[in-house]
């Protein structure tokens, strides 16, 4: 595994975090070689704190990278396969994938559009090296400068009550600017740019902010009562909410039209020859052979990656994620399956044959569930 990482980071910076995470008794595991949190007592009841109050989460092991240079733009219209022409106010978000030639997903990310010069992204931490070597390659020509934002940790803040707890810890202008901002919007308010985004089927904000000041406010949020909340209900949040995990939901083999991606795809302006877009094109044409689906188990048991999906009469699938729906209280996860796949599947669970409901995701958004369940 090599060198093990702090967490927070690949240089073993914002060891405060990693402190105060010990000091608050979280359970520390190994992700992919950084020492993380998965939970900091009870993962079922920091889930729930997520989807009816407030929980905060420290990410900081994600990579963000500032562009800056004149053809920025450019390049970015290039190297993502959504349409960066959509940002055209300080602060806007878009989520999108950076594709292969062949269509596969080297990563999913958000570029924030600072100024005309100067976009921000938010890439995996699994991804950081190979991501920066492809766009390092790419912004060369452009005269396009790389820099990665060592200095700053990110704490997301999530939940129905994430913004107006988090509020109560600014400055009245900060406060009101924060308050003010739209959905998929960020703004650099003083030292920190705040961000109104997350990973969880929650409102709240996604806060990078210089490392040195990463604890202060994480004690502040838990005086705030806001809960503090590691890997695992993350996990399970972000699958109830529907939202692709890289590596497990899709990856550099896999295209956007196969893992539920396609409304990432911006096909229009027909001109922009983005990377990727020839093979779309052509899965487009021919018709994709796998799709992505949700699924519902109703017995007792419990979904996991890799199992085998079974379309009778259609052929086989695989799950990509599956966990225990706090919210729902039943197990769910995420499939590829053939096309033809209809409402009707079964899975093997430990050698066992279930029957299982193929649905359309998000399974909960905003603390409601989405879809019916079975007595």
């Amino acid at each position: 595994m090599g060198e093990r990482r702090t967490w927070g980071s690949s240089l073993g910076r914002h060891t405060c975090l990693y402190d105060l995470a010990v000091a608050l008794g979280a359970r520390m595991v190994d992700f992919g070689g950084w020492d993380m949190p998965v939970a900091y007592g009870s993962q079922i009841e920091e889930h729930q704190a997520v989807r009816h109050a407030a929980g905060v989460f420290d990410v900081s092991h994600m990579c963000v990278v500032d562009l800056i240079g004149a053809r920025t733009r450019e390049l970015l219209s290039r190297l993502l396969a959504n349409d960066v022409a959509r940002l055209s106010v300080p602060g806007g978000a878009l989520y999108s994938c950076m594709l292969n030639e062949q269509g596969g997903v080297i990563d999913d990310l958000i570029a924030y559009f600072m100024a005309d010069d100067h976009f921000r992204l938010v890439v995996n931490a699994a991804t950081r090296d190979k991501d920066l070597a492809w766009i390092g390659s790419h912004a060369i020509p452009l005269d396009v400068r790389l820099l990665v934002r060592c200095d700053l940790a990110m704490l997301a803040v999530q939940g129905p009550l994430a913004r107006q707890r988090t509020a109560t810890l600014l400055a009245a202008d900060a406060a009101s600017a924060a308050m003010s901002l739209p959905p998929f919007h960020g703004a650099q308010i003083g030292e920190w740019f705040i961000a109104r985004t997350g990973y969880t089927g929650e409102d709240g904000f996604e806060i990078m902010l210089p490392a040195g000041d990463a604890a202060k406010l994480w004690q502040g949020l838990n005086g705030a009562g806001v809960r503090s909340c590691g890997l695992g209900a993350r996990d399970t949040l972000r699958l109830e909410a529907g939202m692709n995990l890289y590596g497990n939901d899709m990856d550099d083999h896999t295209n956007p039209l196969e893992s539920g991606l396609a409304w990432t795809v911006a096909f229009a302006p027909t001109q922009r020859d983005f990377i990727g877009r020839g093979a779309l094109e052509r899965i487009r044409v021919s018709g994709s052979a796998h799709k992505r689906i949700g699924l519902v188990l109703e017995e007792r048991a419990v979904l996991r990656s890799h199992q085998r999906v079974i379309v009778p009469g259609v052929g086989e699938g695989e799950v990509t994620s599956g966990t225990y729906s706090p919210t729902l209280a039943r197990s769910i996860g995420l499939a590829r399956v053939p096309a033809a796949t209809g409402s009707l599947v079964q899975v093997e669970v430990r050698n066992r044959i279930l029957p299982a409901r193929a649905v359309r995701p998000p399974f909960v958004r905003h603390g409601r569930a989405l879809i019916q369940l079975q007595s």
